[in-house]
């Protein structure tokens, strides 16, 4: 099993269309383009397109994994909790003919939907290219290695592979996160200064190798 692949909260944003639809919940990233495909003018896909690129845990119990439940007023009955309306797979509040019940899980706990994982935290670095003087702002997640933001960083510099990857002028383990490289994170403590993060924000220098070979 490969490592799962970790989401920004701007990433999954980014998708927020009904032709293009991610949210997150629970720590888990979904795209449920292919249910909007599925059932395509359905009005029980409205409760979930007002929340596309949003997260949804709020809709969950972290316990159980299930949608969460309330004892409906009017019958006493235990009913899924639905504030913004019933959705794709919620059953019915009473009996139907037409609701089939045979459905198999319902999408939110239907892994083939999960495309990874949201980052527990988002971290901020400046990457600058000491060979050419450029430098890169980068929103990465904290749980990526550094070989995995590597290949975000491709989108600005396809030969980033045939670089040495340092900071505080000591190189890099491209198979261990920020942290793990002691490139720490003081956003806890610049928020109780007071200070403004996007002025300390750690650099990572990139020196160039030898030849310009693609990785």
């Amino acid at each position: 099993m490969g490592r799962p692949k970790y989401f920004t909260p701007a990433e999954v944003a980014a998708h927020n269309t009904a032709a293009d639809l991610w949210v997150s919940l629970l720590g888990k990233v979904c795209d449920l383009t292919p249910l909007m495909d599925q059932y395509k003018g359905d009005a029980l896909l409205l409760p979930i397109m007002e929340c596309a690129g949003k997260d949804i845990s709020f809709w969950f119990d972290p316990e159980t994994k299930d949608v969460q439940k309330h004892v409906d007023p009017l019958t006493n009955c235990v009913r899924y909790y639905t504030p913004r309306g019933r959705f794709v797979h919620i059953p019915p509040a009473g009996p139907r003919s037409d609701w089939a019940s045979a459905i198999g899980p319902p999408w939110w706990r239907d892994k083939t939907y999960e495309v990874g994982l949201l980052t527990s935290k988002t971290r901020w670095i400046r990457i600058i290219n000491t060979l050419t003087s450029q430098e890169q702002l980068l929103e990465v997640c904290s749980e990526e290695t550094l070989a995995e933001i590597l290949q975000r960083y491709l989108h600005y510099n396809s030969h980033a592979c045939s670089y040495t990857w340092k900071h505080d002028g000591a190189p890099l383990d491209m198979s261990r996160t920020l942290s793990e490289n002691d490139v720490l994170d003081d956003d806890p403590e610049l928020e109780q200064l007071r200070l403004d993060r996007d002025l300390f924000t750690p650099a990572i220098l990139l020196h160039f190798n030898d030849d310009l070979t693609e990785g």
